[in-house]
């Protein structure tokens, strides 16, 4: 253990102790708290069906063209690894259903098979972690006319139900195999450019499809469902089938989990209000954490005072087990590693400063109605050492601490990603 980290966590932990907080305690607590990181950043939402040219697909859309993306699983997984090196804790792998080991065959989207992901749970078994799965209805010509499951034209509609019903059998064996349940995340990129008069056709038709999807049922303990909605995607500027709205009410009637994508609503609301509305009427929440900057969604997430403010959301509710926490993003403008690094650690870092705060303090002052206390703690909380609480942590971890990590990154990139 570096001496000058132990000296400082020493100085911390005593600074958290006078407000009745134990930071060893915390720490344990963060280090079993798990985030699924998402595999697209890798290969800039490729994925290895290679039947298709990268292009928006209706609401996805990576831009840059950094050197040294991955372009097979074998690649894609080396640089997972060497991303789970450099974050600490539990971490998990969220896939999406065009990530298959299909060894170079074409096999469209209608036939995917659990055989198809048996490598990567072979793969998941050998890291020690949990896989999450998502079905991939953008980026294929039956997706052209940005419509799927909420489609008119009952040949699209068909194929894209049979895709998600594939999908959530591969979750549920993903999780039986791994003895680890796996969340299936439903997003779809149907909707319109501009004005659309027949709304509620195709909200009509999304509900026909998801109860047709959601007809067979599996074990709770291999897999849960969750609906991902979104303000507007690329092309779909003047309607979205699959709204907030849409599928909150579905969640909660058909007892779903509802996927917070922090990118996805309009860049004025706040999403870490929204989780105390909600968590008494659903199964349960999936969150997606990304940055939304102006229009767009997916920017590698970074330690803000919303992301802050989801995290402290959820530790005072005393809803970890009932909130998933996931990162979705991508940017192939920088080093996609670093990317990767950046995201993850931020939201732990996020956490970890949520599980600091000594709430019961906070609460006090609000239930005796002395909210000049209330507001002028979380003032003060804010210089609190939560910096050399998460060095120590990483340290103890045997991941590298900030700034340190870079250097590897930049050396990886130096000795494999380059040579690409």
């Amino acid at each position: 253990m570096n001496t000058k980290i132990k000296e400082a966590y020493e100085l911390a932990r005593k600074q958290y102790a006078k407000y009745g907080m134990d930071t060893d305690d915390v720490l344990n607590k963060l280090k079993d708290i798990p985030v699924s990181i998402n595999c697209w950043q890798g290969d800039d939402v490729g994925g290895f069906e290679g039947t298709r040219d990268i292009l928006s697909g209706g609401g996805i859309l990576s831009t840059g063209n950094y050197p040294g993306k991955a372009k097979n699983i074998n690649e894609l997984r080396s640089d997972i690894e060497k991303t789970f090196s450099l974050v600490p804790g539990r971490k998990r792998l969220n896939l999406h259903a065009i990530y298959g080991d299909f060894k170079g065959k074409v096999i469209n989207r209608n036939e995917i098979l659990p055989e198809h992901f048996s490598s990567w749970i072979d793969w998941a078994k050998k890291q020690g972690i949990g896989l999450d799965f998502n079905p991939t209805l953008f980026s294929h010509p039956m997706a052209d006319s940005r419509f799927t499951l909420s489609s008119s034209d009952e040949k699209i509609r068909k194929f894209w139900v049979e895709h998600v019903k594939r999908c959530r059998d591969i979750s549920n064996y993903i999780g039986k195999e791994l003895k680890n349940r796996c969340i299936c995340n439903i997003w779809i990129p149907d909707g319109s450019k501009d004005l659309t008069v027949s709304r509620l056709k195709h909200r009509e038709i999304l509900k026909k499809s998801l109860d047709e999807i959601f007809n067979v049922s599996y074990p709770e303990k291999n897999m849960l469902d969750s609906l991902e909605s979104k303000l507007f995607g690329i092309g779909l500027e003047a309607y979205t089938v699959g709204s907030h709205e849409f599928y909150l009410s579905y969640a909660v009637k058909k007892d779903k989990l509802i996927t917070f994508d922090t990118g996805h609503f309009h860049p004025t609301e706040i999403v870490s209000d929204k989780l105390s509305a909600v968590l008494h009427f659903v199964k349960g929440i999936l969150l997606h954490i990304s940055r939304g900057v102006r229009w767009d969604s997916d920017h590698v997430p970074i330690l803000t005072e919303e992301l802050i403010a989801i995290m402290a959301e959820i530790v005072r509710a005393d809803a970890l087990s009932k909130v998933y926490i996931a990162t979705d993003f991508f940017d192939g403008s920088i080093n996609r590693i670093g990317a990767w690094v950046i995201g993850a650690r931020a939201v732990l870092k996020s956490l970890l400063i949520a599980l600091l705060e000594p709430t019961h303090i906070l609460k006090s002052y609000e239930e005796s109605g002395n909210l000049f206390a209330r507001l002028g703690f979380l003032e003060a909380l804010k210089s609190m050492p939560f910096g050399a609480v998460w060095d120590y942590y990483c340290e103890s971890m045997g991941v590298l601490t900030e700034t340190e990590w870079i250097d590897e990154v930049l050396k990886y990139e130096k000795e494999v990603t380059s040579k690409r």
